[in-house]
């Protein structure tokens, strides 16, 4: 059975992540930094549909969490056949509002942990493995209100860049996924039971609706499967035409 490490798994896109690739096969390490609960529901609900999964807690702006985690990976399964780097926080000021130690929280969340976990992870992930790093539909677009958040992204993207050139002769795949706004629990306040924020939500895409978890799923189920053996070093685009 092939595993998979989804961070962020307990709630919103890494959650659906999580039970998609455990239908898919994989068994699922579910990262979670905070809600011991929902992670363990996640769980339960893979074991429920026949797959097999466990929880791990590891906040990965912490560098001591991120080690930790790699190291239970490591010892739990010995390889690891994707690595899907969901987690991350946002930072919703413009520039004059942004505080030094916002910034630094989503930097060490979106890019030093994800870096660094990576790293550790890389001896686990065989010849044509597959590593997935969620991103943001921010990055192609001017977006001065999450100024620092749309950095971190930005810097992801190069990250895979660069790596997918340096494992390519493995095989191994290094893509981006990069969602649009999407129902999940991070945008309910201001997103959920005001039919006009879903409206301007649903008017930045082209399709003119809000997205869901599970499509952001279905593209990073195709990311990880050997039919995307071919495609890396590139941004799966999952914004539902956004800003175009």
């Amino acid at each position: 059975m092939k595993t998979a490490l989804v961070t962020g798994a307990s709630r919103g896109i890494g959650r659906a992540i999580a039970l998609r690739l455990a239908r898919d096969g994989f068994r699922v390490v579910v990262n979670y930094a905070r809600d011991e609960a929902a992670a363990k529901e996640v769980v339960r609900l893979i074991e429920a549909g026949g797959g097999q999964a466990f929880a791990v807690r590891a906040d990965l702006g912490v560098p001591a969490e991120v080690g930790a985690l790699a190291d239970r990976v490591a010892r739990e399964t010995g390889t690891l056949d994707a690595l899907v780097n969901n987690a991350g926080i946002g930072s919703s000021g413009p520039i004059g509002q942004e505080s030094a130690e916002a910034f630094e929280r989503v930097f060490a969340v979106n890019v030093r942990g994800l870096f660094f976990l990576t790293q550790r992870l890389l001896p686990l992930i065989p010849d044509h493995g597959r590593i997935v790093n969620i991103t943001s539909g921010a990055t192609r677009i001017a977006f001065p209100e999450g100024i620092a958040y749309a950095m971190t992204k930005g810097a992801v993207q190069t990250f895979t860049l660069a790596l997918a050139k340096e494992l390519g002769p493995r095989g191994i795949t290094v893509n981006n996924v990069a969602p649009g706004i999407i129902d999940t629990d991070v945008n309910a306040g201001w997103l959920r039971g005001d039919p006009e924020a879903e409206a301007y939500a649903a008017s930045r895409h082209a399709v003119n609706r809000v997205g869901r978890a599970e499509e952001i799923a279905d593209v990073v189920a195709f990311a990880v499967s050997p039919g995307a053996g071919f495609v890396t070093g590139t941004t799966l685009d999952a914004t539902g035409g956004g800003n175009l």
